[in-house]
């Protein structure tokens, strides 16, 4: 099953707060290796599955003090190389980034230090490596997220003005939808396997955590409520199960409290129900849908709000969580997609930092980390994207 969900690389300069909210206090300790740059912006920018099975990177920016790129690249699995591709044609920072049918990317909204919040939206071609603008969005649009429809349709989602547009490839424009019941902000979203579509949890407009949980009709154009979780969190991740559920693992309740618990939806029902604990908190962390039915839960912040490498399986045959291979460096929002060949590319995001004012022996975070790296399931264990070795920084 192809990704629906955009992948962005962290989040924009422009969601500071959620950053504060996210990372607090580092803790000793950081990764000794390293791995060669490669993602054009490894923060807040996006990856996404091509129908040919590469990867395309866009956008992003690479530190506090860099200005958001217009830089793309495009990763192969079969040559583990990554090639120049683009580039756009406004740079963005925050943008979403969703597979059309027709096998173009389409690119909405984000920021840039010129233009500020964008309305705008370009498509990228596979075939020519070329970027052109399309219709633009109702409004400006930064740190939301995407996924298309059943019907081809995408859906871009506000959270900063609680609203919607959908985009229609057949006539290259953008159309308001719904309102949100709550904001959402820094939630989870999902497609599920009826075609509605679940947004779960995130932070109201006062940055409180939400229990909440809204579904998307896309035949009626209009949000409600659903059930509630058990667990009011922010930056959780949500991911389709085969059999329908979902899965909302991880997260932070009560201010920067970062959590293990997870839930299930049942769309059936409606209804939120406890499942396992993760091994340890993350929040700010990635997950994907294996083909064997597993989810792969990666990267993250945790109880110390430190950036970290490890990952863990969540088995829906038995509702539990069990440790697996570790990355080579700290990462928190990377971006994570299903390969073609079962196997799972992880890139960017942000990590830990030794500050020299001090010998080392304090963290900072906000530190971009421009590598990608590659899961294996068969084996458990991470190797580098792009051939490079990986070894004492």
């Amino acid at each position: 099953m192809r990704a629906n969900l955009s992948g962005q690389l962290g989040l924009p300069r422009l969601a500071a707060i959620g950053l504060l909210l996210s990372v607090v206090a580092a803790g000793a300790g950081c990764s000794d290796r390293s791995a060669s740059a490669h993602v054009p912006g490894p923060v807040a920018g996006t990856a996404t599955l091509l129908a040919d099975g590469r990867v395309l990177l866009a956008g992003g920016y690479s530190g506090d003090d860099t200005p958001a790129t217009a830089s793309a690249e495009v990763y192969d699995p079969k040559t583990n190389k990554f090639t120049p591709t683009g580039p756009m044609t406004v740079p963005r920072e925050g943008h979403t980034a969703t597979l059309l049918d027709d096998g173009q990317v389409l690119i909405a909204g984000g920021a840039n230090d010129t233009d500020g919040a964008l309305t705008s939206a370009e498509l990228y071609d596979p075939k020519t490596g070329k970027f052109t603008p399309t219709g633009s969005m109702s409004k400006t649009n930064t740190g939301g997220m995407a996924t298309i429809l059943k019907d081809g349709r995408v859906l871009v989602i506000d959270f900063r003005n609680v609203t919607a547009d959908l985009y229609d490839p057949r006539t290259g424009t953008f159309s308001p939808t719904g309102r949100m019941v709550d904001a959402h902000r820094w939630g989870g979203l999902t497609l599920l396997a009826d075609g509605r579509v679940l947004l779960v949890g995130g932070v109201d407009d006062q940055l409180h955590e939400l229990a909440s949980a809204e579904i998307y009709d896309p035949s009626t154009g209009t949000f409600s409520f659903t059930g509630s979780m058990a667990t009011a969190r922010s930056e959780p991740t949500a991911t389709l199960l085969p059999d329908g559920r979902v899965l909302i693992a991880g997260g932070q309740s009560d201010y920067a409290h970062t959590i293990a618990y997870s839930e299930l939806y049942d769309p059936r029902t409606g209804i939120f129900t406890p499942s396992g604990s993760m091994i340890e908190p993350r929040s700010a962390h990635v997950a994907v849908a294996l083909v064997d039915g597993r989810v792969l839960l990666v990267g993250g912040t945790n109880a110390i709000g430190r950036a970290i490498a490890t990952a863990e399986l969540y088995d829906p045959k038995t509702g539990t969580f069990s440790s697996t291979g570790s990355m080579a460096v700290d990462r928190y929002w990377p971006v994570a997609t299903l390969l073609s060949d079962g196997r799972v590319f992880v890139a960017g995001g942000q990590g830990n930092a030794a500050s020299p004012s001090n010998g080392g022996g304090q963290f900072v975070d906000n530190t971009a980390e421009a590598s990608a790296e590659l899961y294996d399931p068969d084996t458990g264990l991470f190797s580098p994207a792009g051939g490079d070795q990986l070894g004492p920084g």
